[in-house]
């Protein structure tokens, strides 16, 4: 065989094998994501029930009579900014087409619209990615989760929104922005920044015009048992809770759909590569033939 049909026939072969593991990584992701698409779908009727219980407390005015430091109750409290948590959720590995880069570009525009620098600026990072573009940058990164399961558990959030929640009322930071990546169906996603401390009554208490007429009439007073204190106490945790790990589950839907579509599209274009180059090899072979056929031709006329 002919050193350049030799050399086609080995790209064709390795771009072959490289089909072969695009593929195969394409239907691992896709089984991961309709197993936590069933988990994060389950688990939103609970966050919204924790939510609806906390607005009522809100739209009760429960909340009002707890003080600025008075445990959970400082968790509603908005304080004088000096510096700014921003809680990032990238993924641990690669060949998850722009997740990674979408999500680190909107952090970073976050940072420019509220003028944020290394110096004002607390970072804890979930996931490998965000927390190595950011410690290379130089950044305060003062927490880090690494090695966040495919299908996320409850008790894995803990640690997380401990340290979130430790840190905001230690001082460290007087304001929490989650950085995510939302998702929104199996060919899209978007990045979302949102403040997560202090707990805004507004988005609480997000209603239409008929529900805000309601609660405007005189309503039903709440006596709460043993006391407000230690019901916020108990609650406000579980809210907390279930923001971020709500988040993570949405952030862990979105990868695994990003990385079923990257690998769905490098698939496509080694089938791509595959067609042009069986072409090449095929029109090369054609051609050495049709030489062999001139020689073996010219080499009889040579012998008449």
């Amino acid at each position: 065989m002919p050193a350049s049909l030799a050399a086609v026939k080995r790209r064709i072969d390795s771009t072959k094998s490289t089909r072969q593991i695009t593929a195969a990584m394409q239907m691992v992701s896709t089984a991961k994501l309709n197993q936590i698409q069933h988990h994060t779908t389950t688990y939103q009727v609970y966050a919204d029930k924790v939510k609806s219980i906390l607005a009522s407390l809100v739209k009760s005015h429960a909340i009002d009579s707890m003080g600025a430091n008075n445990g959970m109750g400082s968790l509603f409290h908005p304080r004088d900014v000096k510096k700014t948590g921003i809680l990032v959720i990238t993924s641990d590995r690669g060949l998850v087409g722009s997740y990674n880069s979408s999500i680190i570009k909107a952090t970073l525009d976050l940072m420019r619209q509220k003028n944020l620098t290394a110096e004002n600026t607390v970072f804890l990072t979930v996931g490998r990615t965000g927390l190595d573009f950011f410690k290379k940058r130089g950044m305060n990164v003062a927490y880090e989760y690494t090695g966040v399961s495919d299908v996320p558990t409850y008790t894995e959030v803990r640690d997380i929104v401990q340290a979130a929640v430790s840190r905001y009322q230690n001082g460290e930071f007087d304001e929490l922005y989650l950085a995510f990546s939302h998702y929104v169906n199996r060919i899209s996603s978007e990045v979302i920044t949102e403040k997560f401390l202090p707990i805004s009554a507004t988005d609480l208490i997000d209603e239409t015009p008929a529900e805000q007429a309601a609660d405007a009439l005189p309503g039903a007073e709440y006596e709460i048992e043993p006391s407000v204190e230690e019901f916020v106490e108990m609650v406000v945790p579980q809210y907390a809770q279930s923001l971020i790990y709500g988040s993570i589950l949405d952030a862990k839907t979105s990868e695994h759909s990003s990385s079923s579509n990257a690998m769905s599209s490098a698939t496509d274009n080694a089938d791509d590569i595959i067609g042009t180059l069986q072409l090449q090899y095929n029109r090369a072979r054609q051609a050495a033939i049709t030489t062999e056929i001139t020689e073996i031709t010219g080499g009889m006329t040579a012998q008449e």
